[in-house]
Protein backbone atom coordinates (compact mmCIF):
# COMPACT_ATOMS: atom_id res chain seq x y z
CA UNK A 1 0.00 0.00 0.00
CA UNK A 2 2.58 2.15 0.86
CA UNK A 3 5.05 1.45 -2.02
CA UNK A 4 1.94 1.62 -4.33
CA UNK A 5 1.16 5.62 -2.90
CA UNK A 6 4.68 6.46 -3.26
CA UNK A 7 5.09 5.08 -6.92
CA UNK A 8 1.80 7.34 -7.35
CA UNK A 9 2.79 10.26 -6.06
CA UNK A 10 6.16 9.84 -8.24
CA UNK A 11 4.30 9.74 -11.13
CA UNK A 12 1.98 12.64 -9.76
CA UNK A 13 5.24 14.95 -9.19
CA UNK A 14 6.40 15.55 -12.63
CA UNK A 15 2.87 16.45 -13.80
CA UNK A 16 2.69 19.07 -10.72
CA UNK A 17 5.81 20.49 -11.59
CA UNK A 18 4.65 20.78 -15.41
CA UNK A 19 1.32 22.52 -14.16
CA UNK A 20 3.64 24.75 -12.17
CA UNK A 21 5.80 25.86 -14.67
CA UNK A 22 2.66 26.40 -17.56
CA UNK A 23 1.19 28.69 -14.58
CA UNK A 24 4.88 30.42 -14.34
CA UNK A 25 4.77 31.11 -17.77
CA UNK A 26 1.21 32.43 -18.12
CA UNK A 27 2.06 34.78 -15.60
CA UNK A 28 5.20 36.07 -17.59
CA UNK A 29 3.13 36.53 -20.41
CA UNK A 30 0.72 38.53 -18.61
CA UNK A 31 3.10 40.35 -17.13
CA UNK A 32 5.06 40.75 -20.82
CA UNK A 33 2.17 41.98 -22.53
CA UNK A 34 1.08 45.05 -19.74
CA UNK A 35 4.97 45.61 -20.05
CA UNK A 36 5.12 45.63 -24.20
CA UNK A 37 1.67 46.69 -24.82
CA UNK A 38 -0.46 45.77 -27.82
CA UNK A 39 -1.33 47.45 -30.97
CA UNK A 40 -3.84 46.02 -33.53
CA UNK A 41 -2.76 46.49 -36.92
CA UNK A 42 -0.12 48.84 -36.45
CA UNK A 43 3.08 48.66 -38.42
CA UNK A 44 4.02 45.50 -40.29
CA UNK A 45 0.88 44.48 -38.67
CA UNK A 46 -0.95 46.70 -41.16
CA UNK A 47 0.31 43.98 -43.93
CA UNK A 48 -0.30 40.74 -41.71
CA UNK A 49 -3.83 41.72 -40.18
CA UNK A 50 -6.18 42.74 -43.35
CA UNK A 51 -4.59 38.98 -45.03
CA UNK A 52 -5.96 37.39 -42.03
CA UNK A 53 -9.15 39.39 -42.10
CA UNK A 54 -9.62 38.83 -45.73
CA UNK A 55 -9.67 35.35 -44.79
CA UNK A 56 -11.95 35.59 -41.72
CA UNK A 57 -14.38 37.53 -44.18
CA UNK A 58 -14.07 37.09 -48.01
CA UNK A 59 -16.39 39.76 -48.58
CA UNK A 60 -13.67 42.35 -47.20
CA UNK A 61 -11.10 44.01 -49.21
CA UNK A 62 -12.64 44.19 -53.09
CA UNK A 63 -9.89 47.08 -54.14
CA UNK A 64 -6.00 46.96 -53.52
CA UNK A 65 -5.96 43.36 -51.87
CA UNK A 66 -2.40 42.67 -53.69
CA UNK A 67 -0.54 44.96 -51.16
CA UNK A 68 -1.11 42.49 -48.72
CA UNK A 69 -2.15 39.17 -50.01
CA UNK A 70 0.66 38.81 -52.22
CA UNK A 71 2.81 38.76 -48.74
CA UNK A 72 -0.29 35.99 -47.49
CA UNK A 73 -0.04 33.91 -50.36
CA UNK A 74 3.30 32.41 -49.57
CA UNK A 75 2.39 31.63 -45.95
CA UNK A 76 -0.31 30.02 -44.13
CA UNK A 77 -0.13 32.17 -41.17
CA UNK A 78 -3.45 34.48 -42.14
CA UNK A 79 -5.50 31.14 -43.05
CA UNK A 80 -3.95 29.61 -39.40
CA UNK A 81 -5.28 32.57 -37.60
CA UNK A 82 -8.48 34.08 -40.19
CA UNK A 83 -9.60 30.16 -40.05
CA UNK A 84 -9.39 29.80 -36.27
CA UNK A 85 -12.00 33.11 -36.16
CA UNK A 86 -14.09 31.43 -38.59
CA UNK A 87 -14.68 28.17 -36.43
CA UNK A 88 -14.59 29.80 -33.37
CA UNK A 89 -17.05 32.27 -34.52
CA UNK A 90 -15.27 35.09 -31.74
CA UNK A 91 -14.57 38.72 -33.22
CA UNK A 92 -11.90 39.10 -35.12
CA UNK A 93 -10.19 41.41 -33.23
CA UNK A 94 -10.07 39.11 -30.09
CA UNK A 95 -8.97 36.19 -31.97
CA UNK A 96 -6.05 38.34 -33.17
CA UNK A 97 -5.19 39.52 -29.64
CA UNK A 98 -5.12 35.91 -28.55
CA UNK A 99 -2.90 34.73 -31.19
CA UNK A 100 -0.42 37.85 -30.44
CA UNK A 101 -1.02 36.44 -26.36
CA UNK A 102 -0.36 32.69 -27.48
CA UNK A 103 2.59 33.24 -29.59
CA UNK A 104 4.08 35.05 -26.78
CA UNK A 105 3.88 32.60 -24.68
CA UNK A 106 5.14 29.92 -27.37
CA UNK A 107 8.42 32.05 -27.32
CA UNK A 108 9.10 31.90 -23.74
CA UNK A 109 8.06 27.97 -23.79
CA UNK A 110 10.46 27.24 -26.68
CA UNK A 111 13.26 29.96 -24.33
CA UNK A 112 12.30 27.51 -21.84
CA UNK A 113 13.09 24.56 -24.13
CA UNK A 114 16.34 26.00 -25.25
CA UNK A 115 17.54 27.23 -22.14
CA UNK A 116 16.83 23.17 -20.73
CA UNK A 117 19.38 22.26 -23.26
CA UNK A 118 22.17 24.07 -22.74
CA UNK A 119 21.78 25.03 -18.66
CA UNK A 120 21.64 22.03 -16.03
CA UNK A 121 20.02 24.30 -13.60
CA UNK A 122 16.25 25.45 -13.24
CA UNK A 123 17.03 28.83 -12.25
CA UNK A 124 19.50 29.36 -15.03
CA UNK A 125 16.75 28.77 -17.59
CA UNK A 126 14.46 30.90 -15.75
CA UNK A 127 17.06 33.40 -15.95
CA UNK A 128 17.38 33.50 -19.80
CA UNK A 129 13.22 33.06 -19.76
CA UNK A 130 12.84 36.27 -17.92
CA UNK A 131 15.53 38.25 -19.48
CA UNK A 132 13.59 37.45 -23.14
CA UNK A 133 10.45 38.92 -21.58
CA UNK A 134 11.66 41.95 -20.49
CA UNK A 135 13.57 42.46 -23.45
CA UNK A 136 10.80 42.30 -26.20
CA UNK A 137 10.81 45.57 -27.01
CA UNK A 138 15.08 45.54 -27.76
CA UNK A 139 15.55 46.37 -31.55
CA UNK A 140 17.68 44.20 -33.17
CA UNK A 141 20.24 46.05 -35.30
CA UNK A 142 20.35 46.88 -38.94
CA UNK A 143 16.75 44.91 -39.40
CA UNK A 144 13.94 47.35 -38.05
CA UNK A 145 12.72 44.53 -36.24
CA UNK A 146 12.46 43.89 -31.99
CA UNK A 147 12.48 40.44 -30.46
CA UNK A 148 8.97 40.15 -30.77
CA UNK A 149 6.38 43.00 -31.90
CA UNK A 150 3.45 44.33 -29.85
CA UNK A 151 0.93 43.38 -32.83
CA UNK A 152 0.40 40.25 -34.24
CA UNK A 153 2.76 39.05 -37.51
CA UNK A 154 4.19 36.08 -39.08
CA UNK A 155 7.25 36.36 -37.30
CA UNK A 156 5.40 36.47 -34.02
CA UNK A 157 4.63 32.60 -34.96
CA UNK A 158 7.61 31.97 -37.06
CA UNK A 159 10.25 32.89 -33.89
CA UNK A 160 9.17 30.22 -31.37
CA UNK A 161 9.37 27.67 -34.11
CA UNK A 162 12.31 27.93 -34.91
CA UNK A 163 13.25 28.03 -31.63
CA UNK A 164 12.17 24.68 -30.67
CA UNK A 165 13.40 23.46 -33.90
CA UNK A 166 16.75 24.46 -32.55
CA UNK A 167 16.40 22.93 -28.82
CA UNK A 168 15.19 19.41 -30.53
CA UNK A 169 18.06 19.51 -32.98
CA UNK A 170 20.14 20.10 -29.62
CA UNK A 171 18.55 17.61 -27.65
CA UNK A 172 18.88 14.55 -30.85
CA UNK A 173 15.52 14.90 -31.63
CA UNK A 174 15.56 15.12 -35.69
CA UNK A 175 11.62 14.18 -36.17
CA UNK A 176 10.73 17.14 -34.05
CA UNK A 177 13.66 19.43 -35.64
CA UNK A 178 12.35 18.61 -39.26
CA UNK A 179 8.31 18.82 -38.07
CA UNK A 180 9.25 22.44 -36.26
CA UNK A 181 11.33 24.02 -39.47
CA UNK A 182 8.69 22.86 -41.99
CA UNK A 183 6.24 24.85 -39.40
CA UNK A 184 8.57 27.78 -39.46
CA UNK A 185 8.76 27.54 -43.38
CA UNK A 186 4.73 27.39 -43.64
CA UNK A 187 4.53 30.08 -41.71
CA UNK A 188 7.52 32.70 -42.68
CA UNK A 189 9.55 31.13 -45.77
CA UNK A 190 12.16 33.51 -45.02
CA UNK A 191 12.77 33.37 -41.43
CA UNK A 192 12.74 29.30 -42.22
CA UNK A 193 15.58 30.00 -44.47
CA UNK A 194 17.83 31.28 -41.80
CA UNK A 195 16.89 28.68 -39.31
CA UNK A 196 17.81 26.44 -42.08
CA UNK A 197 20.80 27.36 -42.43
CA UNK A 198 22.13 28.19 -38.77
CA UNK A 199 20.83 24.23 -38.22
CA UNK A 200 23.31 23.55 -40.63
CA UNK A 201 26.07 25.78 -38.58
CA UNK A 202 25.26 23.61 -35.94
CA UNK A 203 25.11 20.28 -37.75
CA UNK A 204 28.98 20.98 -39.35
CA UNK A 205 30.23 22.35 -35.59
CA UNK A 206 29.04 19.08 -34.54
CA UNK A 207 30.40 17.22 -37.57
CA UNK A 208 27.07 15.48 -39.10
CA UNK A 209 27.49 15.62 -42.53
CA UNK A 210 24.07 13.24 -42.63
CA UNK A 211 22.05 16.33 -40.65
CA UNK A 212 23.83 19.43 -42.67
CA UNK A 213 23.29 17.77 -45.89
CA UNK A 214 19.55 18.29 -46.09
CA UNK A 215 19.58 21.46 -43.71
CA UNK A 216 21.36 23.31 -46.64
CA UNK A 217 19.49 21.81 -49.06
CA UNK A 218 16.38 22.86 -47.69
CA UNK A 219 17.74 26.53 -47.43
CA UNK A 220 18.70 26.61 -50.72
CA UNK A 221 15.22 25.19 -52.01
CA UNK A 222 13.34 27.55 -49.69
CA UNK A 223 15.29 30.54 -51.28
CA UNK A 224 14.60 30.26 -54.89
CA UNK A 225 11.45 32.15 -55.46
CA UNK A 226 13.57 34.96 -53.90
CA UNK A 227 16.15 35.73 -56.87
CA UNK A 228 16.01 38.70 -58.60
CA UNK A 229 17.83 39.65 -61.89
CA UNK A 230 20.77 41.15 -61.47
CA UNK A 231 21.09 44.41 -62.46
CA UNK A 232 20.29 48.34 -60.73
CA UNK A 233 16.25 48.41 -59.53
CA UNK A 234 14.75 51.11 -61.81
CA UNK A 235 11.65 53.23 -61.45
CA UNK A 236 9.14 52.93 -59.22
CA UNK A 237 10.36 49.73 -57.59
CA UNK A 238 13.98 51.59 -56.96
CA UNK A 239 12.01 54.00 -55.31
CA UNK A 240 10.49 51.44 -52.82
CA UNK A 241 13.35 49.85 -52.39
CA UNK A 242 15.59 52.74 -50.55
CA UNK A 243 12.72 53.29 -49.20
CA UNK A 244 13.81 50.78 -46.59
CA UNK A 245 17.15 52.47 -45.97
CA UNK A 246 17.95 50.05 -43.19
CA UNK A 247 18.21 47.24 -45.91
CA UNK A 248 21.40 49.26 -47.05
CA UNK A 249 24.49 48.72 -44.63
CA UNK A 250 26.31 52.13 -45.72
CA UNK A 251 23.41 54.37 -44.55
CA UNK A 252 24.02 52.44 -41.26
CA UNK A 253 25.09 54.89 -37.92
CA UNK A 254 27.88 53.55 -35.48
CA UNK A 255 25.48 52.39 -33.30
CA UNK A 256 24.37 49.82 -35.61
CA UNK A 257 27.77 48.17 -36.55
CA UNK A 258 27.86 47.87 -32.59
CA UNK A 259 25.01 46.29 -32.24
CA UNK A 260 25.86 43.80 -34.90
CA UNK A 261 29.43 42.50 -33.63
CA UNK A 262 28.96 43.28 -29.94
CA UNK A 263 26.77 40.53 -29.63
CA UNK A 264 29.42 38.29 -31.88
CA UNK A 265 32.73 39.71 -29.85
CA UNK A 266 30.89 38.14 -26.69
CA UNK A 267 29.74 35.23 -28.03
CA UNK A 268 33.07 34.22 -29.47
CA UNK A 269 34.55 35.19 -25.99
CA UNK A 270 31.81 32.64 -24.31
CA UNK A 271 32.35 29.52 -26.62
CA UNK A 272 36.47 30.01 -25.55
CA UNK A 273 35.15 29.48 -21.59
CA UNK A 274 33.84 26.69 -19.69
CA UNK A 275 30.94 28.87 -17.89
CA UNK A 276 29.74 26.71 -15.04
CA UNK A 277 26.24 25.19 -15.07
CA UNK A 278 26.37 24.52 -18.71
CA UNK A 279 26.06 20.99 -20.96
CA UNK A 280 28.30 20.32 -23.71
CA UNK A 281 25.69 21.20 -26.39
CA UNK A 282 26.03 24.95 -24.76
CA UNK A 283 29.69 25.16 -26.24
CA UNK A 284 28.58 24.16 -30.01
CA UNK A 285 25.37 26.86 -30.13
CA UNK A 286 27.98 29.57 -28.99
CA UNK A 287 30.21 28.28 -31.57
CA UNK A 288 27.95 28.55 -34.37
CA UNK A 289 26.46 31.69 -33.51
CA UNK A 290 29.55 33.19 -34.22
CA UNK A 291 30.09 32.34 -37.67
CA UNK A 292 26.83 32.59 -38.63
CA UNK A 293 26.26 36.28 -37.66
CA UNK A 294 29.29 36.93 -39.85
CA UNK A 295 28.36 34.66 -42.92
CA UNK A 296 24.69 36.96 -42.97
CA UNK A 297 26.66 40.61 -41.97
CA UNK A 298 29.35 39.33 -45.32
CA UNK A 299 26.42 39.44 -47.20
CA UNK A 300 24.47 42.37 -46.06
CA UNK A 301 27.41 44.11 -47.14
CA UNK A 302 27.70 42.08 -50.20
CA UNK A 303 24.71 42.92 -51.65
CA UNK A 304 24.42 46.70 -50.02
CA UNK A 305 27.57 48.49 -52.23
CA UNK A 306 27.43 47.25 -55.45
CA UNK A 307 24.63 48.54 -57.71
CA UNK A 308 23.82 45.82 -60.12
CA UNK A 309 23.00 43.33 -56.34
CA UNK A 310 20.81 46.17 -55.01
CA UNK A 311 17.84 44.00 -56.06
CA UNK A 312 19.04 41.39 -53.75
CA UNK A 313 18.96 43.51 -51.02
CA UNK A 314 15.45 42.31 -50.87
CA UNK A 315 16.95 38.86 -48.83
CA UNK A 316 17.39 40.99 -46.12
CA UNK A 317 20.23 38.97 -45.04
CA UNK A 318 20.81 40.92 -41.71
CA UNK A 319 17.23 39.86 -40.64
CA UNK A 320 19.46 36.52 -39.61
CA UNK A 321 20.34 38.45 -36.43
CA UNK A 322 16.87 38.23 -34.88
CA UNK A 323 17.65 34.64 -34.43
CA UNK A 324 21.20 35.45 -32.95
CA UNK A 325 19.90 38.11 -30.38
CA UNK A 326 17.13 35.63 -29.42
CA UNK A 327 19.86 33.20 -28.51
CA UNK A 328 22.12 35.23 -27.10
CA UNK A 329 19.88 36.86 -24.61
CA UNK A 330 18.27 33.45 -23.64
CA UNK A 331 22.14 32.18 -23.15
CA UNK A 332 23.29 35.54 -20.89
CA UNK A 333 20.18 35.08 -19.14
CA UNK A 334 20.88 31.83 -17.97
CA UNK A 335 24.83 33.07 -16.90
CA UNK A 336 23.74 36.32 -15.05
CA UNK A 337 21.47 34.00 -12.52
CA UNK A 338 24.46 31.62 -12.49
CA UNK A 339 27.35 34.32 -11.94
CA UNK A 340 24.88 37.17 -10.46
CA UNK A 341 21.47 36.68 -9.31
CA UNK A 342 21.61 33.06 -8.09
CA UNK A 343 18.83 32.55 -5.62
CA UNK A 344 18.47 35.99 -4.33
CA UNK A 345 14.92 37.77 -4.97
CA UNK A 346 16.24 40.93 -4.07
CA UNK A 347 18.89 40.83 -6.93
CA UNK A 348 16.08 39.38 -9.29
CA UNK A 349 13.70 42.42 -8.62
CA UNK A 350 16.82 44.38 -8.85
CA UNK A 351 17.86 43.53 -12.38
CA UNK A 352 14.44 42.98 -14.08
CA UNK A 353 12.26 45.28 -12.33
CA UNK A 354 14.62 48.35 -14.14
CA UNK A 355 14.32 46.79 -17.43
CA UNK A 356 10.63 46.32 -17.34
CA UNK A 357 10.04 49.94 -16.48
CA UNK A 358 12.75 50.91 -19.00
CA UNK A 359 10.81 48.69 -21.72
CA UNK A 360 7.65 50.22 -20.89
CA UNK A 361 8.53 53.80 -21.24
CA UNK A 362 10.71 52.70 -24.45
CA UNK A 363 7.37 51.18 -25.99
CA UNK A 364 5.19 54.32 -24.35
CA UNK A 365 7.22 57.09 -26.24
CA UNK A 366 6.64 54.62 -29.61
CA UNK A 367 2.88 54.87 -29.65
CA UNK A 368 2.48 57.90 -27.60
CA UNK A 369 -0.92 58.83 -28.50
CA UNK A 370 -2.05 55.32 -28.27
CA UNK A 371 -3.51 53.33 -25.07
CA UNK A 372 -0.68 51.26 -24.07
CA UNK A 373 -2.82 47.95 -24.33
CA UNK A 374 -4.99 48.61 -27.01
CA UNK A 375 -7.79 45.90 -25.71
CA UNK A 376 -10.33 44.34 -28.30
CA UNK A 377 -13.37 46.63 -28.07
CA UNK A 378 -12.07 49.11 -26.11
CA UNK A 379 -12.39 52.76 -26.99
CA UNK A 380 -9.62 54.70 -28.54
CA UNK A 381 -8.20 57.53 -26.97
CA UNK A 382 -6.43 58.16 -30.68
CA UNK A 383 -8.37 60.50 -32.83
CA UNK A 384 -7.21 58.43 -35.96
CA UNK A 385 -7.90 55.02 -34.91
CA UNK A 386 -11.10 56.03 -32.98
CA UNK A 387 -12.18 57.42 -37.04
CA UNK A 388 -11.48 54.05 -38.45
CA UNK A 389 -13.57 51.87 -35.68
CA UNK A 390 -16.23 54.75 -37.09
CA UNK A 391 -15.58 53.62 -40.98
CA UNK A 392 -15.57 49.88 -39.86
CA UNK A 393 -19.14 50.25 -37.99
CA UNK A 394 -21.00 53.05 -40.06
CA UNK A 395 -19.77 52.07 -44.04
CA UNK A 396 -20.66 49.27 -46.36
CA UNK A 397 -17.16 46.44 -46.30
CA UNK A 398 -17.34 47.12 -50.53
CA UNK A 399 -16.69 50.77 -50.05
CA UNK A 400 -13.51 52.35 -50.95
CA UNK A 401 -11.14 55.05 -49.63
CA UNK A 402 -8.99 57.46 -50.19
CA UNK A 403 -6.51 59.24 -47.93
CA UNK A 404 -3.59 61.05 -47.19
CA UNK A 405 -0.83 58.82 -48.99
CA UNK A 406 1.74 59.43 -45.91
CA UNK A 407 -1.17 59.15 -43.12
CA UNK A 408 0.87 56.71 -41.01
CA UNK A 409 3.28 59.05 -40.34
CA UNK A 410 1.04 62.18 -39.26
CA UNK A 411 1.02 62.82 -35.85
CA UNK A 412 -1.29 60.79 -33.49
CA UNK A 413 -2.13 58.19 -35.66
CA UNK A 414 1.05 55.73 -34.02
CA UNK A 415 1.12 53.73 -37.61
CA UNK A 416 -1.84 52.14 -37.29
CA UNK A 417 -3.08 51.12 -40.76
CA UNK A 418 -5.80 51.69 -42.17
CA UNK A 419 -7.24 48.68 -43.58
CA UNK A 420 -6.38 46.57 -40.07
CA UNK A 421 -8.81 48.82 -38.20
CA UNK A 422 -10.87 50.21 -40.37
CA UNK A 423 -11.56 46.55 -42.49
CA UNK A 424 -12.23 48.50 -45.77
CA UNK A 425 -10.26 49.02 -49.12
CA UNK A 426 -8.40 52.08 -49.27
CA UNK A 427 -5.81 53.33 -52.39
CA UNK A 428 -2.30 52.48 -51.82
CA UNK A 429 -0.23 54.37 -49.38
CA UNK A 430 3.54 55.50 -49.04
CA UNK A 431 4.66 53.99 -46.43
CA UNK A 432 3.58 50.26 -45.76
CA UNK A 433 2.74 49.77 -49.11
CA UNK A 434 6.18 50.48 -50.17
CA UNK A 435 7.23 47.79 -48.20
CA UNK A 436 5.22 45.25 -50.02
CA UNK A 437 6.69 46.77 -53.25
CA UNK A 438 10.34 46.75 -52.20
CA UNK A 439 9.96 42.88 -52.29
CA UNK A 440 7.50 42.25 -54.90
CA UNK A 441 8.53 45.00 -57.47
CA UNK A 442 5.42 43.72 -60.00
CA UNK A 443 3.06 46.13 -57.57
CA UNK A 444 5.47 48.98 -58.33
CA UNK A 445 3.78 50.70 -61.13
CA UNK A 446 0.07 50.33 -59.92
CA UNK A 447 1.53 51.26 -56.44
CA UNK A 448 2.96 54.72 -58.61
CA UNK A 449 -0.37 55.09 -60.11
CA UNK A 450 -2.51 55.22 -56.59
CA UNK A 451 0.46 57.09 -54.76
CA UNK A 452 1.17 60.14 -57.76
CA UNK A 453 -3.10 60.71 -57.74
CA UNK A 454 -3.17 61.20 -54.36
CA UNK A 455 -0.35 63.73 -54.33
CA UNK A 456 -0.71 67.21 -52.49
CA UNK A 457 -3.46 65.75 -51.00
CA UNK A 458 -3.16 68.47 -47.84
CA UNK A 459 -3.91 70.93 -50.64
CA UNK A 460 -6.93 69.17 -52.33
CA UNK A 461 -10.41 70.91 -53.06
CA UNK A 462 -13.56 69.26 -54.05
CA UNK A 463 -12.86 69.26 -58.14
CA UNK A 464 -9.31 67.57 -57.22
CA UNK A 465 -11.66 65.10 -54.85
CA UNK A 466 -13.68 64.67 -57.83
CA UNK A 467 -11.17 64.06 -60.11
CA UNK A 468 -9.53 60.98 -58.35
CA UNK A 469 -13.17 59.43 -57.72
CA UNK A 470 -12.99 59.68 -61.96
CA UNK A 471 -10.44 57.73 -62.17
CA UNK A 472 -10.23 55.35 -59.14
CA UNK A 473 -13.94 54.28 -57.69
CA UNK A 474 -13.58 55.61 -54.10
CA UNK A 475 -16.81 56.38 -52.26
CA UNK A 476 -15.81 58.01 -49.00
CA UNK A 477 -12.49 60.21 -48.12
CA UNK A 478 -10.79 60.35 -45.07
CA UNK A 479 -8.97 63.80 -44.43
CA UNK A 480 -8.06 66.52 -41.99
CA UNK A 481 -11.27 68.62 -40.55
CA UNK A 482 -12.71 70.16 -41.65
CA UNK A 483 -13.65 68.86 -44.67
CA UNK A 484 -14.19 69.78 -48.23
CA UNK A 485 -16.73 72.76 -48.20
CA UNK A 486 -20.38 71.06 -49.14
CA UNK A 487 -18.93 67.46 -48.82
CA UNK A 488 -21.74 65.38 -46.71
CA UNK A 489 -19.19 64.28 -43.47
CA UNK A 490 -21.37 62.03 -41.10
CA UNK A 491 -18.53 61.77 -39.31
CA UNK A 492 -16.07 64.75 -37.15
CA UNK A 493 -13.21 63.85 -34.52
CA UNK A 494 -11.14 66.91 -33.05
CA UNK A 495 -8.24 66.12 -35.97
CA UNK A 496 -10.49 64.19 -38.91
CA UNK A 497 -13.49 64.15 -40.99
CA UNK A 498 -14.99 61.25 -42.78
CA UNK A 499 -16.63 62.44 -45.92
CA UNK A 500 -18.95 60.67 -48.74
CA UNK A 501 -17.68 61.09 -52.28
CA UNK A 502 -20.59 62.05 -55.04
CA UNK A 503 -19.43 63.82 -56.92
CA UNK A 504 -17.67 62.64 -60.30
CA UNK A 505 -16.94 64.71 -63.28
Amino acid sequence: MGFSSVREGGALLPILMSFSKLAVLLLITSLSVLVHGYHLGADDAAIYVPAIKSIADPSLYPFGSEFFMTHAHLSFFANIVGDSARLTRLPIDVVIFAWHVICIFLLLLASWSLGAACFRSEYARWGGVVLIAALLSVPVAGTALVIMDPYLTARSLSTPATLFAIAAFLSNRPRQTVAWLLLTALVHPQMSVYAAIFLGCLALVHRRATTTEPALEFASASGVPFLFPFHAAQGAARDALFSRTYFFVGNWAWYEWTGVFAPLALLWWISSTTPRGVTPVFRTLTRALVPFGLLFTAAGVLVGIPTWLENYTRLQPMRAFHLVYIIFFVLLGGLIQEYVLQRNVGRWLGLFLPLAICMWFLQQSSFPASSHVEWPGSRSGNTWTSAFLWIRGHTPKDAIFALDPNYMLSPGEDMHGFRAVAERSVLADSVKDSGAVSLFPQLADEWERETQAERGWKNFHPRDFAKLAGIYPITWILTRNPGPIGAVCPYKNRDLVVCRIDLHP
